[in-house]
């Protein structure tokens, strides 16, 4: 048995959150994308981290559908 290979995972600035309801639609919003594995938004923050393989271009359209804009972290 070959050991697990850890997924990427990566972090992303979210702008336009105000509540906990804005975190939740960030995360289901990230959830439904193909190849993501995990989902952790931080309101206090304004980040959200991302386990998997989706490409940004796909995550970034799902968030900004749901009336967010996310950006890479600096």
């Amino acid at each position: 048995m070959s050991p697990e290979v850890p997924l990427p995972t990566q972090t992303y600035t979210v702008k336009g959150m105000t509540c906990g309801g804005c975190v939740r639609h960030v995360e289901k919003a990230l959830k439904a994308a193909p190849g993501v594995e995990s989902v952790i938004v931080d309101l206090a923050n304004a980040r959200a981290t991302v386990e998997g393989t989706a490409p940004f271009e796909v995550l970034a359209a799902r968030v900004a559908e749901a009336g967010y804009e996310m950006v890479p972290s600096a």
